[in-house]
């Protein structure tokens, strides 16, 4: 991933829920590490975790991507 946007953008939910990466992974049913490979741009989740990831933070799929405000 050249631009980590989506890494960024779920790091910085995450913190401002006050979550550990683990937490985060134990409520979208991944583990910490993968969290982790999101958060530096390693790795993308797959459609149904972005989903997932979205509805948690209740925020749109667009948000997460970059798309919108």
């Amino acid at each position: 991933m050249v631009n980590n946007y989506l890494g960024k953008t779920i790091k910085e939910l995450r913190l401002e829920e006050g979550i550990s990466q683990r937490e985060l992974g134990n409520r979208l049913n991944v583990c910490n590490q993968t969290v982790s490979f999101w958060e530096i741009g390693q790795r993308e989740p797959d459609l149904d975790t972005l989903l997932k990831i979205a509805k948690y933070f209740q925020v749109s799929t667009d948000y997460l991507l970059g798309n919108e405000d």
